[in-house]
């Protein structure tokens, strides 16, 4: 008995391992024991098994039309094909904000662009693509801000912002993005650049654009920048040069011997920002300001911090930065929304007319019968006339009899988006600055020293002007000028038109607006 136990639990053991410790397997191997008299089953050899299965009638398979109800029960309850898919984009939240402290959420992909975000925004709110549109990067503790490039990947921006900063987002136009493609020679002054030795002749309009873009040659960019001493509050005067290396100065006057320049940055680790508060914060000797940050700065006591003596050096030092760093990436994001259009020249693209626009005609419904109007001049006269019947119609408002009663010429204007109402000249000068000094950006204003009168702010040259609009009165009438009554408006949205269409006093003609746009 003992034996014939031994050898029933040595058997059972081992056939327990080797068919495993699942509860199918052990009711299958009780259920192939024969019980005999002595109490203990005894095994059936596997051939007399096979023998006996063969003998049975086999029941032809029937698919089973739910698999995914017949699992195992130690197996998991959902297959793999119910499971859902893994995406490879995660999608993440940003937070974008307008001009007017509106925000907007929005769920974007993790390797999303600056330029799909602009495009997102445009779509969202119905605004018109003209290619002028940029998120900005603004550091709110520090008071630098700048454009973020097309190519950039957002969620690659705000990984660099410390958490208890309350860095922001802004949807804005920068007219100035890519203006150096169309305009370079305006934004490299002569006293500022210098060529390769072997550049003898001038250099033209696409020829300064193909030596930047150049792998091999690159102009270098000199002049004057203060610095701010690591660990000082004081700033100290140097001699700067730019070369494809990096930013160095000299420590012996204007000399450009090796031995006298010092590293003092390069950039592919780092990104410029320029700086919106001016004097305040860093103690800076002009308004012109503008650093490099590390991508993975600690604080402000990384910041190489630099400032110019005017505008027009600080926007040659930043724009000559930006094509030292992206080069080709730079002009491949100026070309992109013009990709696919007939154009004779890369350097010299204009939008196009739509379809729409192009079939166009000047009609007149005056009479019996409507005709088309073939003059130009006949047409240029009737759209001023319809313009000033339309507006007169827009000054007309009921009051609360219901009868019709004329606008002030001085309230109409608070509906067009180019006027601002209230604004101090160093908040139009910050306005302006954001969309982008290039010629023709401007505002209209309340002048503060005068309330009867306003001002034109405009940008020209890179600098910022301000032209005071004087009320007139004659024969009881109202009127508006910039150049002493020689040219007279009824109201400032006439006095505008104009001046989009004509020079006149002004140095350039009115092209873009700045205007505070809400999410």
């Amino acid at each position: 008995m003992l034996h014939r136990g031994f050898f029933h639990s040595l058997t059972l053991n081992t056939t327990l391992k080797e068919c495993g410790d699942s509860f199918q397997k052990v009711k299958h191997l009780h259920s192939a024991s024969l019980p005999y008299s002595d109490g203990f089953p005894h095994f059936v050899p596997i051939s007399m098994r096979k023998k006996k299965d063969d003998n049975t009638l086999k029941i032809p398979s029937i698919p089973n039309p739910f698999p995914e109800l017949c699992c195992s029960p130690f197996a998991s309850v959902l297959s793999a094909s119910l499971l859902p898919k893994a995406t490879s984009r995660k999608k993440q939240v940003i937070k974008v904000y307008s001009e007017d402290d509106t925000s907007r959420a929005l769920e974007v992909p993790s390797d999303i662009t600056a330029r799909d975000v602009c495009q997102l925004l445009i779509l969202k709110n119905h605004y018109i693509d003209d290619h002028s549109w940029t998120l900005f990067e603004q550091l709110t503790h520090t008071g630098l801000g700048r454009a973020i490039e097309d190519h950039e990947l957002v969620m690659e921006v705000q990984s660099n912002w410390v958490m208890e900063e309350e860095n922001k987002l802004y949807f804005r136009k920068n007219y100035a993005k890519y203006e150096f493609f169309k305009n370079p020679l305006s934004f490299f002054p002569d006293r500022m650049i210098s060529f390769p030795s072997e550049t003898n002749a001038a250099v033209s309009h696409s020829g300064l654009l193909q030596m930047f873009l150049s792998s091999s040659t690159y102009p270098e960019i000199h002049g004057y920048l203060h610095a701010k001493e690591q660990g000082k509050k004081s700033w100290k005067k140097l001699y700067f040069l730019l070369r494809r290396s990096g930013l160095y100065f000299s420590t012996k006057g204007t000399s450009k011997e090796p031995r006298h320049l010092q590293f003092f940055c390069e950039f592919s680790n780092s990104d410029m920002y320029m700086s919106l508060t001016g004097k305040k914060i860093s103690g800076a000797p002009t308004n012109y300001g503008f650093c490099f940050k590390p991508n993975k700065s600690g604080g402000t006591r990384d910041l190489k911090q630099l400032c110019a003596d005017d505008e027009q050096s600080r926007t040659c030092w930043m724009t000559a930065v930006r094509l030292l760093k992206y080069g080709m990436q730079l002009y491949q994001n100026y070309m992109q929304p013009y990709q696919g259009r007939s154009v004779c020249s890369p350097l010299n693209v204009t939008p196009m007319r739509s379809i729409s626009e192009n079939s166009l005609v000047a009609m007149d419904f005056s009479g019996n019968r409507s005709r088309v109007i073939e003059n130009p001049t006949e047409a240029l006269s009737v759209a001023v006339e319809e313009g000033l019947a339309w507006r007169r119609r827009g000054c007309l408002r009921l009051n609360s009899h219901g009868s019709p009663i004329a606008m002030s010429s001085m309230a109409i204007h608070r509906s067009q988006s180019w006027f601002h109402h209230k604004i101090s000249r160093e908040e139009a000068q910050r306005l302006i600055l954001q969309h982008g000094l290039v010629d023709g950006v401007f505002l209209v204003r309340d002048s503060q020293s005068n309330p009867k009168t306003f001002v034109l702010s405009l940008s020209h040259g890179l600098k910022i002007k301000h032209f005071q609009i004087v009320p007139l009165e004659d024969d009881g009438k109202l009127f508006y000028t910039l150049d002493d009554g020689h040219t007279r408006f009824t109201d400032l949205i006439q006095l505008v038109e104009f001046y989009q269409l004509n020079k006149g006093v002004l140095p350039c003609k009115l092209k873009h607006y700045c205007a505070r746009i809400a999410l």
